[in-house]
């Protein structure tokens, strides 16, 4: 089987309390990038900030299992959950990269609406199509990570 689309990102100093643990209202911003970075692939083609693909999040449920911590790689899985006739939801799996265990999941609810009146609008068949189907193996990677050159500088 196919890997989900996974976005990755690496922990900011910032993003973290005292103990360099990340903050909780973190994980929020982690879905919202890997749900653009979703959307964008999975309307590739299209430009999703043009205006004709308004969405607004309705619902957000997140459940803490572990923390990441600062310089943490973290990885983010995203898959359809469900979707709708004016709503589609994506489920949201964190880990630290190459780990097994899950850190946070998240399911969110989003609404597309219209642009001129953002009153709830359909899904049209195009986008219901390309987001069931997910952007399977395509990964956004956000993590910087450092590659050594063969003459072992970086």
């Amino acid at each position: 089987m196919t890997q989900p689309f996974r976005y990755t990102l690496r922990v900011r100093y910032g993003e973290c309390d005292a103990q360099y643990v990340v903050f909780n209202a973190r994980y929020g911003d982690y879905v919202d990038l890997a749900s653009t970075e979703f959307l964008k692939a999975c309307l590739a083609g299209r430009d999703i900030f043009d205006g004709s693909f308004e969405y607004q999040v309705v619902r957000q449920l997140t459940e803490w299992k572990g923390s990441a911590r600062f310089d943490d790689v973290v990885e983010v899985s995203v898959s359809p959950a469900k979707l709708g006739t004016t709503s589609f939801a994506l489920a949201f799996e964190l880990r630290k990269a190459g780990t097994p265990d899950v850190l946070v999941t998240c399911e969110t609810v989003y609404v597309t609406v219209d642009k001129a009146t953002w009153s709830k609008r359909p899904l049209t068949d195009d986008e219901r199509a390309r987001i069931e189907a997910g952007a399977r193996g395509k990964r956004i990677d956000h993590a910087g990570h450092l590659t050594a050159v063969p003459d072992g500088s970086t």
